[in-house]
């Protein structure tokens, strides 16, 4: 049976979703519901198109002459591993072409029971990087912000760090949701004991996806929360030891 991929939308040229540049695939679908999210249309929407892998490669590939030595295909989401059939093997085709490949990717989907385990292992023998969203470290805020626990998105990290495989953590910092020092203090110290974190990113809250709820009808939930002031994204910079992780970055 033929591996058919959903496809939300796509960006030739990213920039700030793995190294170099990217062409980035948004996938249709995702187990989380994240307050904050700026693509709640991939939630369950019917706006999507299906592509198989052969296609999504020969689409990519068209702008291959513009990466580089460090750019390369980034899947995102959605939440990727939502289609984890589709992206092994569109994976499995770049890496033939010697394509750099990155999931961004919340964890949302990860457990080690199977067939998903054997899966996932497999997909990370064609991944270069992955970038790892966590979103709040405290377990019952997570609930609250995303909808669902944390714990099998901190087994994930601590799964790629088992495996050493390179990854970016990223964290949105969202006042009243996800800014409390101590809970920064949290993550933190669980970053330390990871062995494979390249880089940490702090993203700031922005409201730019709210036209998207109001278009679904869907109650935005984070009203009149406004973004972080510059001095909450250096504080959480300074909390989570940002610079700590910047010389692994040409790596």
């Amino acid at each position: 049976m033929e591996t058919i991929g959903r496809i939300h939308s796509i960006e030739s040229f990213g920039s700030v979703d793995g190294p170099g540049v990217r062409y980035i695939y948004f996938l249709h679908g995702c187990p989380l519901r994240c307050q904050f999210c700026h693509n709640p249309d991939t939630w369950g929407s019917k706006k999507y198109e299906e592509y198989t892998p052969e296609k999504a490669l020969q689409q990519a590939m068209k702008y291959k002459t513009y990466w580089g030595k460090k750019g390369g295909i980034t899947i995102s989401g959605g939440e990727p591993l939502a289609q984890i059939d589709f992206v092994l093997e569109l994976f499995k085709l770049a890496k033939k072409e010697g394509i750099n490949t990155c999931i961004d990717t919340s964890g949302g989907c990860f457990t080690r029971e199977e067939p998903f385990f054997s899966k996932f292992k497999e997909l990370m023998e064609y991944t270069d990087l992955l970038l790892v969203d966590i979103k709040e470290i405290n377990n019952e805020r997570h609930k609250t912000l995303t909808g669902r626990s944390n714990e099998n998105i901190l087994d994930m990290a601590r799964y790629l760090s088992e495996i050493d495989k390179p990854i970016w953590i990223r964290h949105v910092l969202v006042p009243e949701r996800s800014d409390y020092d101590e809970d920064l203090i949290e993550l933190d110290h669980f970053i330390s004991t990871l062995s494979n974190v390249y880089r940490v990113e702090i993203l700031p809250y922005h409201t730019l996806g709210v036209f998207k709820w109001e278009e679904l009808k869907i109650p935005y939930q984070l009203e009149g929360i406004k973004p972080p002031t510059k001095e909450r994204v250096d504080n959480a910079k300074r909390l989570l030891h940002v610079d700590r992780y910047t010389r692994y970055l040409d790596n």
